[in-house]
């Protein structure tokens, strides 16, 4: 009897001994076990998916309009920051590199850059994006107070200053720039993103910005509510619908085709597609045409692509806001999307982390010189890290030494007048005049 068991199993096949050894049960039921699965991973994800925000509510309360008016500057920047760093890096940065290009439709903006170089030619273009993404990263990145965050605002206004005392630069155009980096990452996120905003995150946005703008020293009387017989602003909400509309007027009154417009505008495409290979290049530049409204189309002097790159750039939105919603966890806060080193090095300097065109204060390290994106740019022909010798700064950055090199070591007294002011305006709470309610 045991000799015809065992010579009967050894005559199995491999299908035949795998089914003899698998519980009926579990074979007629594995599909319903993937089911299963699928269904629990589905409702994980759904339960967890707004876990950021219901996290956000609880320790920045503010569940009413009413209390917007007494969000501090703490607080809508630490909700800024989730926002920046965790449930939405790609589009915020996005939102804010491109704010930064519409802000070359305006001829009296475009033409500053042409004429002192700063962004129509290669040489300066990459550099200064970098500059201006540092000083971004830095006082979007760190607490209002901070010293990082003052510095930075301080070296911005330093060298903005060097043009207002020239008539380059025009108050209106600050408030036109200020206004798009305020008011462009909610119009994006509402527009590209899984979900829309809540009105006390953008009322965050809109705190954070006003104070902003108020440590630049920039005028609002411009606005409906801040000119003469103006009662000021409720919350930073109705501070950002404000400066929204007023922009909105301001690009169909200035936002007029210009050779400087243009000129600009194809070094800062230059730079969005500077990875990307040269049989795409054509392509990348018609899906940032698309990303255009006709307004800043027409001032940039660019042609209205085929209606195909339209169809193109919504339906990879769509498809991402549909795996993004019902496929993908919440980003982990040890993922978070920071851009900057937060220690200083030996010599006190700080280093990006990542790099869009020349590797402008990356660091080279064995991962920076080695790794897929060097890897993927060396076979481009492309600079990594550490490449030519201190040309990128691989040594790192100075707050006070961001900005064009005839301007490096300059504006020391400036900056120390600036960070004195800052220190007790930047001290505040509410930047609405509003005391915070327990």
């Amino acid at each position: 009897m045991r000799e015809d068991f065992t010579g009967s199993i050894g005559n199995l096949t491999d299908s035949d001994a795998f089914a003899y050894q698998l519980p009926p049960p579990l074979l007629a039921f594995s599909p319903y076990l993937y089911l299963l699965f699928g269904l629990s991973y589905l409702t994980l994800v759904a339960c967890l998916r707004n876990r950021h925000l219901r996290s956000t509510r609880v320790e920045h309360p503010y569940p009413t309009r009413t209390s917007f008016a007494s969000m501090t500057n703490e607080d809508a920047y630490l909700i800024q920051l989730d926002i920046a760093e965790l449930e939405f890096p790609f589009t915020f940065e996005k939102s804010l590199q491109f704010a930064l290009f519409r802000t070359y439709g305006i001829p009296t903006i475009s033409k500053l850059l042409v004429q002192t170089s700063q962004l129509s030619e290669e040489s300066t273009a990459t550099k200064r994006y970098a500059d201006t993404g540092i000083l971004l990263a830095e006082f979007l990145g760190y607490h209002p107070t901070s010293a990082r965050s003052i510095e930075a605002i301080g070296r911005m206004n330093y060298i903005h200053s060097q043009y207002q005392k020239s008539g380059k630069i025009l108050d209106d155009d600050l408030l036109y720039t200020l206004a798009l980096f305020a008011c462009e990452p909610a119009r994006w996120i509402d527009q590209y993103e899984w979900r829309n905003l809540e009105n006390f995150e953008k009322c965050a946005i809109g705190t954070f910005w006003k104070a902003i703008g108020d440590a630049m020293e920039i005028s609002y009387t411009n606005l409906k509510s801040g000119g003469e017989g103006g009662q000021g602003w409720i919350d930073g909400l109705q501070w950002l619908d404000e400066l929204k509309a007023w922009s909105a007027e301001y690009e169909k009154r200035f936002m007029v085709p210009d050779k400087n417009n243009q000129k600009t505008a194809d070094q800062t495409v230059a730079i969005l597609l500077y990875s990307m290979p040269g049989f795409l290049k054509p392509h990348g530049r018609r899906i940032v045409g698309a990303l255009m409204d006709d307004r800043l189309r027409t001032a940039m002097m660019y042609k209205k692509p085929r209606k195909l790159y339209f169809v193109l750039v919504s339906t990879l939105f769509t498809v991402r806001k549909f795996v993004l919603r019902y496929l993908m966890f919440p980003r982990p806060p040890f993922l978070r999307v920071h851009n900057t080193t937060h220690e200083p090095s030996q010599a006190g300097t700080y280093y990006m982390r990542v790099y869009e065109t020349h590797p402008w204060y990356v660091k080279p390290s064995l991962f920076n010189r080695y790794g897929i994106r060097a890897w993927k740019d060396w076979i481009m022909g492309l600079p990594v890290p550490g490449d030519e010798g201190d040309k990128y700064r691989p040594s790192g950055y100075k707050i006070p030494e961001v900005g064009p090199d005839f301007m490096r070591g300059k504006g020391v007294d400036y900056m120390r007048a600036s960070r004195e002011r800052l220190v007790g305006e930047r001290m505040k709470g509410c930047p609405f005049g509003r005391p915070k309610k327990e």
